[in-house]
């Protein structure tokens, strides 16, 4: 088997330490891009979009933090 091109969205959450209820928020709301496959509402998110995903979320943090926002 090829090495794997998809995360399922436990897989998510457990990489980001948060729950799987708030990963489905992201994806619900459109923050977080997925896809559905089936007709059982299986999400999967393609890791290589997942890690720009990532890298986004932590531009978007430095500049918050260079805006001033408090962090705690």
């Amino acid at each position: 088997m090829a090495d794997a091109q998809f995360y399922t969205l436990s897989d998510v959450a457990e990489v980001l330490s948060a729950s799987p209820a708030q990963v489905r928020a992201m994806v619900r709301s459109g923050e977080l891009p997925a896809i559905q496959i089936g007709g059982r509402g299986q999400w999967r998110v393609q890791i290589s979009v997942f890690e720009q995903w990532v890298q986004q979320k932590h531009q978007e943090t430095a500049q918050a933090v260079r805006s001033g926002v408090d962090i705690d």
